[in-house]
């Protein structure tokens, strides 16, 4: 174990100390037999005790660091996005649905819940939509969630009473304290626009909104409801950052697609994970061919059944 470093981990800081002293009292015991016989059985009971307590220290270190690694792939910080995808201004109210269903669930598990940015269609739904959850497991819970989720239903906008299919995608990127992906500022595009979002008056007078495109993915991301271009600007930088480190991952995992054992499904955006049918009163994620009823609650924030099956990979029937 490299003591140094568990010296800057203020987790192994106190147990660092304590491995640092045994350490030299071993070297100072080992001296001891080297010079002198007649110490060399008193020495040997030391040296025994000094390993035994070694063994218990390097043992908690090494727990806490392995609960340091659960928690940094457990991230209890997520951006989750909506995004409507085929369907038209159905698919936008959809994508509203869901965003309030995952608000709804954070409330219910005491998480904080935040707006980063919102595109709204004419008739208030998503176009598309980011938000900012903190909160103890969130990314535990929410990891499976991202894919595209599928409405069958009659539209409010529908004369013949046909039921139509539609789709949204929901994305989570898990916020990690520890950064492994570092941008180039050169590989940056920035953008600036006036906020329509909270914030007071001065949000629609200066240009608070931000941008950012990076260009050697293509990929873009905006922040609009914090108070100041800068603050926009980091959260903005975040986001990216996630994306980007995802992005990242998911290379990494089509290299190695049959390790990933864990994992239900491929957690790509463009997977189909599940769907909502109004007309049967039924939600059925397909991954683990598992059905609930009861949608109008499930809509309002439960689906904490949906997500422990899922965790635990519990498989059913899926329905017709």
């Amino acid at each position: 174990m490299n003591l140094e470093e568990l010296k800057k981990n203020h987790n192994t800081s106190y147990l660092a100390s304590v491995l640092e002293r045994l350490v030299r009292e071993e070297t100072q015991v080992r001296e001891m037999m080297g010079g002198d016989d007649e110490l060399h059985e008193m020495a040997a009971t030391e040296l025994k005790s000094i390993q035994e307590q070694r063994e218990v220290i390097e043992k908690q270190v090494q727990d806490i660091l392995d609960k340091d690694v659960e928690e940094e792939e457990m991230a209890n910080e997520v951006v989750l996005e909506v995004r409507a995808g085929a369907g038209g201004d159905e698919a936008s109210l959809f994508a509203w649905e869901l965003a309030h269903m995952y608000e709804l669930f954070s409330v219910m598990k005491g998480w904080q819940w935040k707006t980063n940015y919102e595109s709204k269609s004419e008739l208030g739904g998503y176009k598309e939509a980011s938000f900012e959850i903190k909160g103890k497991d969130v990314y535990s819970y929410l990891r499976y969630e991202t894919g595209v989720h599928r409405v069958q239903r009659i539209p409010a906008t529908e004369k013949n009473g046909r039921v139509h299919t539609s789709t949204a995608s929901v994305a989570v990127l898990p916020i990690r304290k520890k950064v492994l992906f570092e941008i180039n500022p050169a590989d940056l595009d920035m953008e600036y626009s006036r906020s329509g979002g909270k914030g007071g008056q001065n949000v629609n007078k200066v240009e608070t909104a931000v941008r950012l495109i990076h260009k050697p993915t293509g990929i873009d991301v905006r922040s609009t409801n914090e108070r100041s271009q800068l603050a926009n600007r980091e959260k903005a930088l975040i986001i990216l950052t996630a994306k980007l480190q995802q992005l990242k991952e998911e290379e990494e995992a089509k290299k190695y697609s049959g390790v990933r054992k864990e994992q239900i499904g491929t957690g790509d955006r463009s997977e189909k994970i599940r769907t909502y049918n109004y007309s049967q009163d039924r939600v059925t994620d397909h991954r683990i061919k598992k059905s609930w009823h009861n949608l109008p609650k499930i809509m309002t924030g439960y689906i904490e059944e949906i997500v422990d099956a899922l965790q635990s990979g519990e498989t059913g029937e899926e329905e017709e």
